[in-house]
């Protein structure tokens, strides 16, 4: 396969946040960048960022420094929360914008859900994926109904095929165990 790490979307990745500013010329004083990159490791991270960088600030890394690179980490790790993604990605025949709904306990799982639903849906490559914004949403502001469906106290969710354990009783019984109930 080509180009760097291919393979990403398929293992989750980390959420980094890079800060750095296009070097100074004569002292002057120039603009400090912020992002948040979605990445399995930092050197992906810094990639990344200075693709965006490049793009939308026309900074490459020859005339640019990295001020800081630090691993976010989850703050809740025990809680399901509703994550609202704002994706923009590059199709076959133009570029399309997207909001995406997923239900996740972190930030990078909800990104990853979103990578491979993405490549499954709409056959994006994760390079072709930019993730624009992703943000904590509350349950009655949820719009999708995939995720409005599981705010319900009362859900309950089918056990089928259920296969006894065996109990020591005989192995031969003169009628055969139901799976369905």
């Amino acid at each position: 396969s080509s180009g760097i790490n291919a393979e990403w979307p398929l293992r989750p990745g980390k959420e980094y946040e890079i800060v750095g500013k296009p070097l100074s010329k004569l002292n002057e004083k120039t603009p400090i960048y912020k992002m948040t990159i979605f990445a399995p490791d930092e050197v992906v991270a810094k990639s990344r960022f200075w693709y965006f960088l490049r793009q939308l600030k026309k900074v490459r890394k020859v005339n640019g420094e990295i001020l800081r690179l630090s691993l976010r980490s989850n703050t809740s790790p025990t809680k399901i929360k509703n994550f609202g993604i704002w994706v923009r990605y590059d199709s076959r025949s133009g570029s399309h914008n997207m909001y995406r709904e997923y239900r996740d306990v972190s930030r990078t799982g909800a990104v990853t859900q979103c990578y491979r639903d993405m490549a499954a849906r709409h056959r994006a490559r994760a390079h072709s994926i930019q993730i624009m914004k992703i943000e904590s949403i509350k349950a009655g502001d949820t719009r999708r109904p995939l995720t409005k469906q599981m705010h319900d106290n009362k859900i309950e969710f089918p056990l089928p095929h259920r296969v006894l354990k065996y109990t020591k009783k005989s192995l031969f019984v003169a009628n055969r165990p139901s799976t369905m109930q």
